[in-house]
């Protein structure tokens, strides 16, 4: 709808689920021990559990929209769950511009340039997309659950 930004705000840490490809639970005590060792907890941010995790998904989003990524991300403790941080933003390939991997708060800020977003591979696919081929999955069949139950695998058959 002409958009040339994604806002993504999220609030996403190790989370314990049953899928053995989740993101996995980082140890709270390494945030607590974060001022005496904080090589430790920035590795863990940048590892599996975060940054990696991210990048499985998060450039996609950018690339396959054509449009700059702005991904902001709660750090530390919240209830059982650590939130690992690692705002970024991406140009709307997919490229980090801009990043951080620090154990507190920080902020990032990148110049974005507009010219790119027009030769971009997904403002190209967007242009030639058919809705009417998936407009049927769109429509709601009345199972639908809750975000919560399915993140932790309740009520499955």
């Amino acid at each position: 709808m002409g958009a040339e930004i994604l806002l993504a705000p999220h609030q996403t840490g190790g989370c314990r689920s049953r899928s053995p490809r989740a993101m996995g639970a980082i140890d709270p005590a390494l945030w607590e021990r974060r001022r005496e060792d904080p090589a430790a907890i920035e590795a863990e941010f940048r590892g599996p559990k975060g940054r990696g995790w991210l990048m499985r998904w998060l450039p996609s989003r950018a690339h396959d929209n054509g449009m700059y990524l702005i991904f902001s991300n709660g750090v530390g403790q919240d209830d059982d769950e650590v939130r690992t941080g690692n705002a970024m933003i991406l140009d709307p390939y997919g490229e980090i511009l801009v990043e951080t991997g620090r154990a507190d708060d920080d902020m990032v800020i990148a110049d974005l340039d507009g010219e790119v977003i027009a030769t971009s591979s997904g403002r190209r696919w967007l242009a030639a997309r058919r809705p009417e081929l998936y407009e049927p999955l769109c429509k709601a069949t009345g199972k639908e659950r809750d975000t919560r139950a399915v993140r932790f695998g309740e009520g499955e058959g």
